[in-house]
């Protein structure tokens, strides 16, 4: 999960400006965390605590209320009866990574991914999008190759995954939609030689670039099973104590057993 709010605070600046390069520092002095981290750690809470997606999400929304929502989600959180709005838009992904580190089977992936879902995103590309996010960070998480990935997100979901991020690039644009997301950031884990190069080619695309780079790296994290301790560090510094304290539980609870030991190290 610290892999997505990675990608997040990374790529924050450039979703209003974005770059078409994978040279830039990578902690820009305006970096934050962003609506992405804040609803990607509500969904991890609801995990540990049991109350429903809906219920964290709104929590943690209304204590955030300023991280950056879309207008129509805006809408739903200020909602006195809050009712699904037939979203297609990648918000429904780039929330959903801590159910890939959770769940433990496939088919209990993709239900509690549409479930993260359907009470906003209830239309069938949010679903779809928030589920293949999802099953790709499971499959990583339990070792699957990259080619395994790519065949197996194709086959379920008819992603085109076969292009590359130089292929991409040059014409790709802003686009929220989970359609024109999902696809291009699974596509840059799976052109990726370590999990910075992930986020990096992500944010390269030069679209939605916190949304991209967060769902990137919710998979990168799952497959390499490590982040680098500069990147850690600036994590942990650029969020709340509070955000952090719930990051910190979930991976005590549920996270990768080496970035626990990296976390041990940051406490020391």
């Amino acid at each position: 999960m610290i892999g997505a709010l990675a990608g997040d605070i990374i790529g924050s600046i450039y979703e209003r400006h974005p770059i078409k390069t994978k040279v830039f520092q990578l902690f820009d002095p305006k970096c934050t965390f962003t609506d992405d981290s804040v609803l990607t750690i509500a969904v991890a809470d609801a995990i540990m605590s049991g109350r429903s997606y809906e219920d964290a999400i709104r929590r943690m929304g209304r204590r955030y209320p300023n991280a950056g929502y879309g207008r129509s989600f805006m809408g739903w959180l200020s909602s006195d009866n809050p009712q699904p709005y037939n979203s297609w838009g990648n918000g429904s992904a780039m929330r959903v990574s801590p159910v890939g580190f959770t769940f433990h089977d496939e088919a209990s992936v993709v239900k509690e991914a549409g479930k993260t879902a359907e009470f906003t995103h209830n239309h069938p590309e949010g679903i779809k999008g928030a589920q293949a996010t999802a099953l790709a960070v499971f499959l990583a998480r339990q070792g699957a190759r990259k080619e395994s990935i790519r065949e197996r997100i194709t086959l379920e979901f008819g992603y085109d995954l076969s292009r590359t991020v130089d292929g991409i690039r040059p014409r790709y644009a802003f686009d929220i939609s989970c359609q024109g997301t999902v696809p291009e950031a699974i596509v840059a884990f799976l052109d990726s030689t370590s999990f910075e190069d992930a986020i990096r080619n992500a944010v390269s695309l030069g679209g939605d670039s916190d949304t991209l780079a967060c769902i990137t790296g919710g998979i990168a994290e799952a497959f390499y099973k490590e982040i680098p301790s500069r990147i850690l560090r600036e994590v942990k510094t650029r969020l709340t104590k509070d955000l952090w304290a719930l990051t910190d539980l979930f991976y005590r609870k549920h996270g990768i057993p080496e970035i626990v030991q990296q976390l041990d190290v940051l406490e020391m």
